[in-house]
């Protein structure tokens, strides 16, 4: 009999055990760390999360953001793997570039399976614009000018040589036959700084992802010459051009997501992501997705881990194109 009652009390015991690692609350701090300055796309990302996931009151107080600009992700990435691995309340951004990046060893020894993919929450499409009184009138008018004198347009975005920024660029005048390496290209920290240069006429044109221009859009200011999408986009962004349309054949679309340090737990991690499934079925979330130009993406979890090394295979081919990757 007291075999029995003992046995009977540690099925109860791994029973409420399990119940509760199953039942974690909500982290107490949560924090979004966006990897470059103020202004640009990792930021939109991070405020598109907070302010979702305030308005639904899914946690309890506000999400913090904390900018942790350098290497166009690299500072943050080797942050969250080596110092703050196991923080349950803390996400970092990362987009298309920050894959392009891993792509090609930029971000030190730590690679794409050292942190835990946690959530995709929409996509953005490269672009390129002018300032709106910009002699280019499109696209084809820029890039006949840069094939005529490849050092008359000089190209600003926020990242470096090798990056998608870049990239996009290298592309637009591979097309147009000029050698990428005599572009003149301006590397600068996110995306607000570009625009900065842009307006300033510091630059001529900047390349960059077509959220980060939306602000701009309504105060005729800037001139987006073309849009890196398959078709057209919907709402405001419908008389954009594609670059397709305009003869050249450049589709980039720009992934806008999350992930957790490589020791936060399973359990927190489904947490997460629970958390994700349910705040990108709300109004609220697809409000403030809308307003920052982005488009539906959701992947969560397995399906982004298995989406996110597909493209850093990917991107690792184009970049060896380019002679940029081994």
């Amino acid at each position: 009999m007291k075999k029995i009652i003992t046995r009977t009390l540690t099925a109860t015991a791994l029973l409420l055990a399990a119940n509760q690692a199953f039942a974690i609350e909500a982290p107490d701090r949560t924090e979004c760390i966006a990897p470059a300055k103020p202004g640009g796309g990792f930021d939109l990302t991070c405020k598109l999360l907070q302010v979702s996931l305030q308005e639904t009151k899914a946690i309890n107080k506000p999400m913090r953001v904390t900018y942790m600009p350098g290497g166009v992700g690299a500072v943050a990435y080797n942050a969250i793997v080596a110092q703050r691995p196991a923080e349950f309340g803390t996400v970092a951004a990362f987009s298309g570039g920050s894959l392009l990046n891993l792509s090609q060893g930029k971000f030190g020894r730590y690679g794409v399976d050292d942190v835990k993919w946690l959530a995709a929450v929409g996509t953005d499409y490269g672009m390129i614009a002018v300032r709106a009184d910009s002699p280019y009138k499109t696209l084809k008018d820029l890039m006949e000018a840069f094939k005529k004198d490849p050092t008359s347009v000089v190209f600003g975005a926020g990242a470096s040589i090798g990056s998608q920024d870049w990239m996009k660029t290298a592309l637009l005048a591979r097309e147009v036959g000029v050698d990428p390496r005599k572009m003149r290209y301006v590397a600068f920290e996110g995306g607000g700084e570009p625009v900065t240069a842009l307006l300033g006429n510091h630059i001529q044109a900047v390349s960059g992802d077509l959220s980060e221009m939306v602000p701009y859009l309504q105060g005729d200011k800037i001139r987006v010459l073309a849009v890196y999408s398959e078709e057209r986009l919907p709402g405001q962004l419908a008389e954009v051009p594609t670059a397709k349309e305009q003869g050249y054949n450049l589709v980039w679309p720009v992934i806008r997501g999350f992930y957790l340090g490589p020791k936060v737990s399973d359990e927190e991690y489904q947490w997460w992501t629970d958390a994700f499934a349910k705040l990108q079925q709300t109004e609220e979330f697809k409000k403030q997705r809308d307003l920052r130009g982005l488009f539906e993406f959701n992947l969560r979890g397995k399906e982004l881990d298995a989406y996110v090394k597909k493209q850093v295979s990917d991107y690792r081919e184009q970049a060896k194109a380019f002679g940029l990757a081994k």
